[in-house]
């Protein structure tokens, strides 16, 4: 389970930091993102985002051999269940009905309108492929996290 929570944790590191960045073919559109934000804000959001869950690798990688602390793991709860929330916030809770400022799903059009998604657009959003991957990855996580704390 550590194993696969370490993956979890590189795998969140490696999407915040390069997601609005790298070409992924349909799955993003990092130009429509840099003619929305300035590259200055793009680089500031993804450093931000990224911390956080840098830390909490670097703190996972440095225990490793030697069993994690009961602090990482409150760390690692309060990191992921933030972003979770963020997630939620974001993307579904306009997606179940939450009115969200029109010029936010406007930006949110004008970023994410090119890239594939499987579930159909509603209240104005349509969440992409690329984010509920990011989304799934981050429920494995807490539910790992939840199984190494029972």
């Amino acid at each position: 389970m550590l194993n696969l929570l370490l993956a979890l944790q590189i795998f969140h590191v490696v999407f915040l930091l390069l997601h609005d960045w790298i070409p992924l073919g349909p799955l993003n559109n990092p130009a429509a993102i840099r003619a929305e934000h300035s590259t200055g804000k793009i680089l500031l959001g993804s450093l931000i985002s990224t911390l956080p869950f840098l830390i909490a690798l670097a703190c996972s990688l440095h225990f490793l051999h030697r069993g994690w602390p009961h602090w990482l793991f409150i760390f690692l709860w309060i990191a992921y269940l933030f972003l979770f929330i963020g997630e939620l916030e974001a993307w579904w809770a306009p997606w179940f009905g939450r009115a969200t400022k029109p010029e936010r799903l406007a930006s949110y059009e004008r970023m994410f309108g090119t890239t594939h998604a499987f579930l159909p657009a509603r209240n104005g959003i349509r969440i992409n492929t690329l984010h509920i991957i990011l989304h799934t990855a981050t429920v494995a996580t807490l539910i790992v996290l939840f199984i190494l704390t029972i």
